[in-house]
């Protein structure tokens, strides 16, 4: 699907249609476009960008490929961007992302992605109401359509802060499997935000401290905007990644202390009945020549030595701080 929204520099009016506003376009310099394209045929979105943008056939593949790590590539008159997104089904930490390219120009905006971006909906929106500001240019839009990608990001990170406290509160009172497990799916997604982050923060750090002719001084403040805003996200994910692992420590610590204790205890119940159990296996033989066994009072011996074997092990076990 291609659609367009065609601004009039000079008037201020706004129109939003699909291809056939690309010769209209093309023929007046006081126009911009923004062509969005969601899910086209690959080789009919190749043609269109290269012969109606004069887009590198190269940047085009880029853009194209299922799997590519963010990336910008500048050009005479134009940049390339290429961003991940969050897909419109994630909500929390357990993301998948999307791969949104921009090709950005003083004269046109194409944004280009295969799955819905709810990022260049919402902006889109926001240009059909009259709020998106359309007349500050391409660069501009596609800053808005930044900072809403920056801050899907954003709503997912600072919701971490309660949930990985509910899991350290959990753990000390229920430690069990589950809390482990969702600890490493934490630990994981954070490494994958981590690395995108620090992708996205080397782009917007060079969008932002040169000067280009497609890119005014106030179009760079914006996109320091979002550097400022990325690099955040990267510290704080920096930050709750260190957290859940000092948590996944804590809970082997706690369950290895555990099962330290159940060791000891059950340590501590065989070294007090093995004495008992050697006592009671001698005088269980059946030898007619046992001294003890015609002495009257034999049984009631046996059972006061048993007694204090366990005692005396008790004592010696305080006394080692074992109990």
């Amino acid at each position: 699907m291609i659609k367009t929204m065609l601004h009039d520099r000079t008037t201020g009016e706004t129109r939003w249609g699909n291809e056939g506003f690309f010769s209209e376009w093309n023929d007046n310099p006081n126009l911009w476009i923004w062509a969005e394209f969601y899910n086209e045929e690959s080789q009919h979105e190749k043609d269109v960008l290269e012969k109606t943008f004069g887009l590198h056939h190269l940047a085009i593949a880029d853009a194209q490929r299922d799997r590519h790590p963010p990336k910008l590539e500048l050009f005479d008159e134009h940049f390339f961007l290429l961003i991940n997104g969050l897909d419109a089904t994630t909500t929390d930490i357990d993301f998948h992302t999307i791969q949104i390219g921009f090709f950005v120009s003083d004269r046109f905006l194409v944004t280009r992605h295969k799955s819905e971006s709810l990022s260049i909906d919402r902006v889109w929106t926001e240009s059909e109401k009259g709020t998106a500001e359309l007349s500050a240019g391409p660069s501009h839009v596609a800053y808005r359509i930044l900072r809403q990608v920056s801050d899907r990001y954003t709503r997912i990170i600072e919701g971490l802060d309660i949930k990985l406290d509910s899991l350290e509160d959990e753990m000390f009172e229920n430690p069990r499997d589950a809390l482990l497990e969702s600890l490493i799916g934490y630990g994981r997604n954070l490494k994958r935000l981590q690395r995108i982050f620090n992708y996205h923060q080397g782009l917007f750090t060079q969008l932002s401290r040169k000067d280009h002719p497609f890119i005014g001084k106030s179009q760079r403040h914006e996109f320091t905007d979002v550097f400022e805003h990325t690099e955040r996200l990267a510290s704080l994910t920096s930050l709750y990644k260190d957290l859940a692992n000092d948590l996944m420590n804590g809970y082997i610590s706690i369950t290895s202390h555990r099962l330290n204790q159940i060791m000891k205890v059950l340590t501590i119940v065989t070294v007090i009945f093995l004495p008992l159990a050697l006592l009671v296996g001698i005088y269980g033989m059946n030898f007619e020549d046992m001294p003890e066994l015609k002495i009257a009072n034999a049984y009631y011996v046996l059972l006061s030595v048993m007694g204090l074997v366990v005692i005396g092990l008790l004592l010696l076990f305080r006394k080692v701080r074992w109990l």
